[in-house]
């Protein structure tokens, strides 16, 4: 009867265990969606200050003005001099008004204020060119660091929030920007950040259409509690974690830290635009891999023959099934089965870490002669045909008889 508290408590204790590491992966406050990813003109920072017989009535003709001196500002920013147009022409290109800041009074109206100007009808009033041309699209993965910390999607943060908010429409780099939830915080955190193995990037990657990765890094220190608060930011891509170049913003007090991180933002955005165009943001060869083209051979034609009689050469497409209980399962069976005699090329198509994924492999040679090369090299082989299921065979254990064809994985059409 004595042990029955000592019971108790372990138990209980494994069932916090268990919900700590539920939590991990599916509670906790994260997701932090794109404000915007359009196009658009964007102008910001106009004010306005206008008085009228009510409240609602000078916001409006705030906003009106805020249209006519934005329209004239993005004008002549493109090169197309001093133009104007009618508030109703405004009002059918104008896609959003942006409130930075307002006051508003019984009849008067204060405000600083951002517009976004539809690309495609802008430009064909302006008579300028609309089409912009971007980079390969980058994935973004925002790193703080605080108190020693560092943090990118596990938790949300006010540096991943400054990279929701920025608006992308006016620069050159297609960034592709997580949300956060679902398998972020599994796929995107500070340990894969550090990481720099290709093959498992390139999965990554796959995952979110992207051809390399940003990791912008803020790093937060407050001189004493309520005072000035410096940020140090650096901006670093690729699985190599190189870097570009840093700088260090400093505001007056915490309130000021939405606002130093938004030019913080800026002046990332601007660092990775001239990389771009200095060739320094080129995609990782090693994350796309070219195939060189192959040179042709000379070929003498001279009493040359066709030899009916002669084997030809048999090239299979196989789907193999395989456990992967952790990241290092999908690297390393890739590679085992790219070091199989005959196999030109493996990548995993389908991943489902803590699961079974697929891979699709291509085999110089009939499934029958794959199979045979797979058990020769230990593994247990189960199926037949072009769909097998394969799983490391247990030190001493014998080759496994044949097992009727694997069943292929369920999951939606298409």
């Amino acid at each position: 009867m004595r042990r029955l508290p000592v019971i108790i408590a372990a138990v209980a204790a494994a069932a916090l265990g268990a919900a700590a590491v539920v939590a991990q992966i599916e509670g906790g406050d994260r997701g932090v969606a794109a404000v915007d990813s359009s196009d658009d003109f964007e102008v910001s920072g106009v004010r306005v200050d206008v008085s009228g017989p009510s409240a609602e009535v000078a916001r409006l003709a705030g906003w009106r003005e805020a249209q006519r001196t934005g329209f004239t500002q993005l004008a002549r920013r493109l090169g197309a001099g001093e133009r104007t147009l009618p508030d109703g022409a405004l009002d059918s290109i104008v896609s959003s008004i942006v409130v930075e800041q307002e006051q508003i009074g019984p009849n008067r109206y204060i405000a600083r204020l951002g517009l976004l100007f539809d690309r495609a009808r802008t430009a064909a009033l302006l008579g300028v060119s609309a089409y912009v041309e971007r980079s390969p699209p980058f994935v973004v993965v925002p790193v703080q660091w605080a108190t020693g910390v560092g943090t990118a999607f596990e938790q949300r943060t006010v540096w991943q929030e400054a990279w929701a908010r920025f608006r992308t429409g006016g620069s050159t780099i297609d960034y592709v920007r997580p949300s956060g939830t679902g398998p972020d915080p599994l796929l995107l955190n500070v340990g894969e950040t550090q990481r720099p193995d290709r093959g498992w990037w390139r999965t990554v990657l796959d995952q979110y259409g992207a051809s390399d990765v940003l990791m912008p890094t803020a790093r937060l220190t407050r001189r004493w509690p309520g005072g000035p608060v410096v940020g140090t930011f650096e901006a670093r891509y690729g699985p190599d974690h190189r870097l570009l170049r840093g700088f260090t913003l400093r505001v007056g007090s915490a309130r000021g830290i939405p606002a130093l991180l938004d030019e913080a933002v800026r002046r990332l955005d601007s660092i990775y635009q001239e990389a771009l165009r200095g060739g320094d943001l080129d995609p990782d060869s090693g994350l796309n891999p070219i195939m060189p083209e192959a040179t042709p051979t000379p070929i003498d034609l001279t009493d040359a023959f066709v030899d009916l009689t002669a084997p030809v050469a048999i090239a299979s497409s196989i789907t193999v099934q395989f456990d992967t209980p952790d990241a290092g399962a999908v690297t390393g069976t890739e590679g085992a089965l790219r070091g199989v005699p005959g196999v030109t090329s493996a990548a995993t198509t389908s991943l489902a870490l803590g699961g079974v994924s697929l891979m699709a492999v291509s085999y110089a040679g009939t499934p029958e002669a794959f199979r045979a090369a797979m058990e020769a090299r230990g593994w247990q082989v189960f199926g037949s045909g072009t769909t097998l299921r394969i799983r490391r065979a247990p030190p001493g254990a014998t080759p496994a008889a044949p097992a009727p064809p694997a069943a292929p994985p369920r999951g939606p059409a298409g």
